[in-house]
């Protein structure tokens, strides 16, 4: 479905990812684990190509998006939910969801899709017309992903969905995650609860400093000792 091919990515004069490659198949979760600081927001923006690519490939479904503008992206399939929500704070939820539904396969069924998010989330059904600024942080995130999956997706990106959350949130969250996968929805999931975000992926890319030093199934990453050690404090 998503092949990274050698890619390059650099701010400026600054490089920050040197040949990275992966691959997410059709109905996988796949989780990019690593430190902050490792690359791993940078790949998300390069692949929904809001950075520049200095090198490589990124192919969606057949079709080279390395070039393509972002709003090409949204069209073919990728939805981006970026770090720290990033909602219109001054709009309703419910006016921040149609904003997500401009996509042309989306706009034909834009009923259909907030009935879908807001059986998935019934907090955002709601207080969907609350100004989305007033809500509580994992009130936000949840309107977040619910507004990404207005574009009706084959790709769901997300960065760190849980930062900030109270442990209870981000259970319901990561349960929520699991649902989005299993009615269709491929994800590529950025992460710092690292276990969390093992027990619901396939499998996993380790990056540190920009390049991806392992990879591995869910089974494999949280046999590893490495793993063990630089992630889950065992």
């Amino acid at each position: 479905m998503l092949e990274v091919n050698a890619l390059a990515v650099a701010y400026g004069d600054v490089q920050v990812l040197w040949d990275v490659s992966l691959r997410v198949e059709q109905g996988e979760i796949v989780t990019l684990l690593g430190a902050n600081g490792a690359g791993k927001t940078t790949l998300l923006c390069a692949i929904s190509r809001t950075v520049p690519v200095r090198g490589g490939t990124i192919v969606l479904s057949g079709e080279r998006i390395d070039r393509a503008p972002s709003a090409r992206v949204v069209e073919l399939g990728i939805a981006h939910v970026p770090e720290g929500r990033r909602l219109w704070p001054d709009m309703s939820v419910e006016d921040n969801l149609l904003l997500g539904s401009y996509p042309r396969r989306a706009r034909a069924d834009v009923r259909g899709s907030l009935e879908y998010v807001f059986g998935l989330f019934p907090r955002v059904a709601e207080r969907r017309a609350q100004i989305a600024g007033t809500l509580s942080g994992g009130e936000q995130q949840m309107v977040a992903i619910a507004r990404g999956l207005m574009s009706k997706p084959s790709l769901l990106m997300l960065d760190e969905p849980s930062l900030g959350l109270a442990p209870i949130i981000v259970t319901e969250l990561f349960e929520t995650i699991r649902r989005i996968n299993a009615a269709g929805t491929t994800v590529l999931l950025v992460e710092q609860n690292v276990l969390q975000a093992l027990e619901i992926a396939t499998r996993g890319y380790v990056v540190e400093t920009g390049r991806v030093v392992s990879s591995g199934t869910r089974a494999e990453l949280l046999a590893s000792d490495e793993i063990k050690k630089a992630y889950l404090g065992l």
